[in-house]
């Protein structure tokens, strides 16, 4: 079973939490019994998340070897230059990690307020970078952006393969089809 779960703002990738965690987890959206995610989303981060009953996904979807990409939506302070964009498109350096090369553009989504809102002063405008990855690190699009000097203000992530949030709501979930489920891991049959 592969399921495609638009997960909110708040809510933690996982089922489980401390007593007294402020945070809301997947336990709260009557998944199917046995089902895990497949990598993280942060609990500031939005957007596609996938979920599993079947081990040996985790490996093909999580493995940089596979080059199994991920695209990401990310509202940033200011609008970044054609020379932050090529920095981002080569790799940037932090914490000691390079990271892989991806794909960049600015982009200008429709999309509702989160809630809560991101902040909002009035003297910096925002705008929004679409980034195609092949790796997953934690919080690996919040360090590239500030890396390059345009701190990442929303994440959302909209696409998996070839499969796309679309139309599926925050909070909703849907078990794929067979035809969506091949979308996913079109990537790694070409």
């Amino acid at each position: 079973m592969l399921i495609a779960f638009h997960k909110p703002f708040g809510v933690l990738s996982q089922f489980s939490v401390e007593t007294g965690s402020a945070y809301h987890t997947l336990a709260e959206f009557s998944f199917p019994k046995n089902v895990y995610p497949l990598g993280r989303l942060d609990a500031d981060s939005e957007g596609l998340l996938l979920l599993t009953d079947e081990p040996k996904l985790n490996h093909k979807l999580l493995n940089p070897q596979f080059n199994h990409k991920r695209t990401y939506w990310a509202q940033v302070e200011q609008t970044p230059t054609t020379e932050a964009l090529e920095k981002l498109q080569q790799g940037v350096t932090n914490q000691g990690y390079t990271t892989l090369p991806c794909k960049t553009k600015l982009i200008l989504p429709i999309l509702p307020d989160r809630n809560p809102p991101i902040r909002f002063r009035a003297n910096i405008p925002t705008s929004w970078i679409e980034l195609e990855l092949i790796e997953g690190k934690n919080r690996q699009v919040r360090r590239m952006t500030a890396a390059i000097g345009y701190p990442t203000l929303r994440l959302i992530r909209v696409k998996i393969g070839d499969f796309s949030l679309g139309e599926l709501t925050e909070g909703k979930w849907m078990e794929l089809s067979e035809v969506e489920r091949q979308m996913v891991f079109s990537v790694l049959s070409k």
